[in-house]
């Protein structure tokens, strides 16, 4: 990150404890339904350790993809060209990284009473454990095993304090932790594309929760398999590759797509009539074939000629980081006990992969094993536009989608009995 987007972040993190608090908010609800035994109260949801044993109810990576953009939302209404970075614990092990600056991430193990104790527990993953884990197969095996080993815990008892409590969301490296699972996820998706789950709602996430007035929407965690959904590229080597992503302005009026990096932006990367883009680079952006930008579209590529220039980087907030301005001084949550996951016990869940996705002419559609089945597919208003029948079979390609409009259409599998295997969402381009 530019020293700019470091100074404007960390304000931002500071203003967010300001009225409302959404950090206290969400480590609140984190804690609150943090584990729960299904077998003493089944009906109970909570966010971690479902796997290996009830999948019916696993949304861990889902809801952390969720709350990190809810946190990434509120950050970039008090500054769009923000976002939140991600801390690739595999590499920066040290508890003098510059993430640990007084200027950076540093001033808030004082300021709000964190009580990190940076090394203390070593389990910090190594470059190993992250490949060998990019090697599962089967997607709850992925998420229990990275849930459990040392590529998500070890970014939370290595800081200590809160991080390995509960209530970890009071440390801001908790995102930064999370937007590296994140990516670890992404990275996995992209390569197997079969991130699946049985259940199609979250906590906080499914149309009843209110915060500061406002009803969070209900997110279904199949919708957001991908990062690109919520516009989310993760940069590495010094390259952001920007690609099968339709701008919308869904979440923003504006998309903006800030990278110290070289970006690059092609292969299905669309920006429609209506919509409103930007592309933003301290080095080099390169528009490459499958870029378009629509007649009637807004868009700007740049180069930020003016990072780390005084005039530029002007904190907001910077009078909020005096001695101890928003202390937790309540007792901390137990430490949590973290057990290795085992195999999974479930082998009956059907994953499916679409591709390509997004598809212009025709769709592949795979399952994990054969099947007698139906596919259907239905536009966004419900209405089905298509049904074929297939035997013994787990691969299916349906043709001739060419006349369909551009835009999010469903795809539904059942079996020979009407019993719905799967759902999934794709794009036609």
């Amino acid at each position: 990150m530019t020293d700019y987007e470091i100074a404007e972040l960390v304000d931002a993190f500071y203003e967010l404890r300001n009225g409302p608090d959404l950090f206290n908010d969400i480590a609140t609800f984190h804690g609150q339904f943090f584990n729960f035994v299904a077998t003493a109260d089944p009906t109970r949801r909570d966010l971690h350790f479902n796997l290996p044993n009830e999948p019916e109810r696993e949304i861990f990576l889902a809801w952390h993809r969720q709350v990190v953009f809810e946190l990434e939302q509120a950050v970039q209404d008090i500054n769009p060209e923000i976002s939140i970075g991600y801390w690739n614990s595999t590499i920066y092990q040290s508890p003098t990284d510059a993430v640990w600056d007084e200027g950076f991430l540093g001033s808030f193990d004082a300021n709000w009473d964190l009580n990190r104790n940076l090394g203390g527990d070593p389990r910090l993953p190594t470059p190993l454990e992250l490949s060998n884990l990019l090697t599962e197969t089967d997607f709850f095996e992925f998420s229990n095993v990275l849930e459990r080993q040392n590529v998500h815990r070890g970014g939370h008892v290595w800081t200590g304090g809160v991080m390995p409590t509960p209530i970890s969301p009071r440390d801001p490296i908790f995102f930064f932790h999370h937007s590296f699972v994140d990516k670890v996820w992404q990275d996995w998706e992209e390569t197997h594309g079969t991130s699946a789950y049985i259940t199609t709602s979250m906590l906080r996430y499914d149309g009843t929760y209110v915060f500061d007035g406002q009803t969070y929407p209900s997110v279904d965690p199949n919708d957001i398999t991908d990062s690109r959904v919520y516009g989310v590229f993760y940069a590495e080597n010094g390259l952001a590759q920007l690609d099968n992503y339709i701008v919308t302005n869904t979440y923003n009026p504006e998309e903006i797509f800030y990278y110290q990096y070289n970006i690059e932006a092609g292969n299905n990367f669309l920006v429609p009539a209506g919509a409103i883009a930007r592309l933003e680079s301290v080095n080099e952006i390169n528009l490459t074939p499958g870029f378009e930008a629509a007649p009637g579209s807004t868009f700007q590529a740049t180069i930020d000629t003016e990072n780390n220039v005084a005039g530029k980087i002007a904190p907001l907030f910077a009078k909020n980081r005096a001695v101890n301005p928003y202390p937790y001084s309540e007792k901390l949550y137990e430490p949590i006990v973290w057990e290795e996951g085992g195999n999974l016990l479930d082998d009956d869940t059907i994953i499916l992969t679409a591709a390509p996705n997004p598809f212009t002419e025709k769709i592949t559609i795979k399952l994990s094993e054969r099947k007698d089945c139906v596919i259907e597919v239905f536009n966004m208003m419900g209405m089905q536009i298509r049904e074929e029948s297939f035997e013994n079979t787990d691969t299916m390609v349906i043709k001739n989608l060419y006349g369909l409009a551009s835009g999010f259409y469903v795809i539904r599998v059942t079996d020979a009995n009407g019993k719905i295997l799967v759902v999934k969402r794709i794009v036609k381009m």
